[in-house]
């Protein structure tokens, strides 16, 4: 048995690894698997195209019941966009076609047709995407030649800033929520401005939580070596935005059960679905919890079996 084919004990929490150009998300996290020799309960966290590189958490054990929320959290990419030809793929890894000279366009008028994108919207997936219609995903179909109605879905984009603009190249920042296509995002505006466009790189900068600076390449994590799980952050280390909520040990042993605690003086009221990270007296993160305003209850959504106090517990007097 080779030193790749042994596997390590089970770890808990995440990885903030940054994703090259290239590989799809699957791949990603195939390398990432072989070289930690995890291979059992480890996923990602928010998909990738092969054309994008950046932050792509990968989830551990217990970490995985945490990747709807990191999946859910706020993302931010910067993105190079070509003006003045269109994509059948929305990126440079398709057919081009020239449509109209860009040289004209004035950053006004792009900054105009932005404010369209800003906000909830509703935008058309691409066909080159891994959505499924009536059970076959898009991009098989698109690579069989076959084009069919996209549904809109509601996106959330809550900024999106012009970094440099070099016509034809037009370099974003774009802040959004779950779901977003940037590659949408590209071709929309390409075709608002008349001239179109499409996207030449793309780099996700942040992902609920985890930021591009503090993240790790395949070579830094092969470098690592059998010291990688120094690069694991705790399980609640995702939920570190949180307010928290400190047990007693009647009320910890409740709640490893699954079992609700009543709101008290303590632990106070709070909005009704607000959630909160559970801990036990000794800094033992035990839960993610949700308050129930009618039954005024501290309902856990999400129970963790840990064995070492968290440093994201607040310490009790």
């Amino acid at each position: 048995m080779s030193a790749n084919d042994r596997v390590t004990p089970a770890v808990n929490g995440f990885l903030n690894f940054y994703k090259p150009v290239g590989i799809t998300s699957m791949e990603a996290l195939r390398r990432v698997k072989r070289i930690t020799r995890q291979r059992k309960k480890v996923g990602h966290a928010g998909t990738m195209d092969p054309l994008a590189e950046g932050v792509l958490p990968i989830c551990f054990g217990q970490a995985t019941r945490l990747m709807e929320q990191v999946v859910s959290g706020r993302k931010r990419y910067v993105m190079e966009v070509r003006l003045g030809a269109s994509s059948t793929t929305y990126d440079a890894e398709g057919d081009i076609t020239t449509v109209a000279d860009p040289t004209g366009i004035s950053r006004h008028q792009i900054e105009q047709e932005l404010q369209q994108f800003i906000g909830v919207i509703d935008q058309v997936p691409p066909m080159y995407s891994a959505l499924k219609v009536d059970g076959q995903r898009l991009y098989d179909l698109a690579r069989a030649g076959k084009v069919v109605e996209r549904r809109p879905r509601q996106v959330e984009i809550h900024t999106i800033t012009i970094d440099t603009l070099d016509l034809p190249r037009l370099c974003l920042t774009i802040d959004c929520g779950r779901g977003t296509y940037m590659r949408s995002v590209a071709n929309d505006l390409g075709a608002a401005l008349g001239c179109g466009g499409y996207v030449t790189a793309l780099a996700r900068v942040y992902c609920g939580g985890f930021s591009a600076p503090e993240s790790i390449t395949l070579d830094g994590l092969e470098a690592a070596g059998d010291d990688w799980q120094a690069l694991i952050h705790p399980v609640d280390w995702a939920l570190r935005d949180l307010p928290t909520l400190t047990l007693s040990h009647l009320e910890a042993q409740a709640v490893r059960n699954g079992q609700a605690v009543f709101s008290s003086v303590k632990h106070g009221d709070g909005p009704d679905g607000e959630q909160r990270r559970a801990y036990d007296p000794e800094g033992l993160f035990l839960a993610l919890v949700q308050y129930q305003s009618d039954r005024r209850l501290w309902q856990p959504t999400r129970v963790f079996q840990n064995h070492e106090p968290s440093p994201y517990a607040v310490p009790t007097t």
